[in-house]
């Protein structure tokens, strides 16, 4: 999958610097997706919807670019101030994309976001999230997200997460995470990312499921 270059406005901004935005954006996309058409090389070409929280611009971004023959339509821009503000925008905008093409959200992958995000339609996520927070010692896990650094799991003997199949929770204790943490180790944040993207992709074929079930 490949996206158009587009502009990406800061959430502060103008009426009119939003608006400029929306259409140089709409242009740079519809001229890059001419050329793909010329030699599409098996990529799939999203475009990107924008117009920020301004709903009436959103819905001129989304009529316009379903005129296009993109593969599917992705969801970017500024997407609110807070998290309830990006669901009330999902709210919107989901809706009036075309039932017959895949969707994407841009940028957000946090539990909460994904867990408000997918009942509104939303295929798929991408996001340095779980990696980031794994550079800094955050560890997601079943029972909430923990700080591995916290001088209480210097002598948790348990692996991260006591369900998960990682290659670091089935060879490496809490403690010694711990250890490498305050060590400044490199190896320790490569430990942490392998957690977190495993238990991404867990948490996601779980909601793949559930959708299946008819629970979401």
């Amino acid at each position: 999958i490949i996206v158009p270059l587009d502009d990406p406005p800061p959430y502060h901004i103008t009426q009119e610097r939003l608006l400029h935005s929306v259409y140089l954006s709409h242009r740079w996309e519809a001229r890059s997706l001419n050329e793909h058409l010329k030699d599409i090389k098996q990529q799939a070409m999203y475009c990107v919807v924008h117009g920020g929280v301004d709903h009436n611009l959103r819905a001129i971004s989304v009529d316009y670019l379903s005129s296009l023959p993109f593969d599917g339509m992705a969801v970017g821009g500024a997407l609110g101030k807070d998290r309830d503000e990006l669901i009330k925008l999902l709210e919107f905008v989901m809706p009036r994309l075309p039932e017959s093409k895949p969707n994407h959200l841009l940028g957000i992958a946090d539990l909460e976001s994904i867990e408000r995000a997918v009942p509104w339609g939303v295929d798929t996520f991408d996001s340095c999230y779980p990696t980031r927070v794994a550079r800094h010692g955050s560890v997601m896990t079943r029972q909430g997200t923990i700080r591995i650094k916290s001088g209480k799991f210097a002598t948790d003997h348990r692996p991260l997460d006591e369900e998960c199949g990682c290659s670091t929770c089935k060879q490496h204790t809490r403690a010694y995470l711990n250890h490498l943490v305050k060590a400044h180790e490199p190896v320790a944040a490569s430990l942490l990312t392998i957690h977190n993207l495993h238990f991404m992709n867990d948490r996601m074929a779980r909601i793949r499921q559930d959708i299946l079930d008819g629970k979401i």
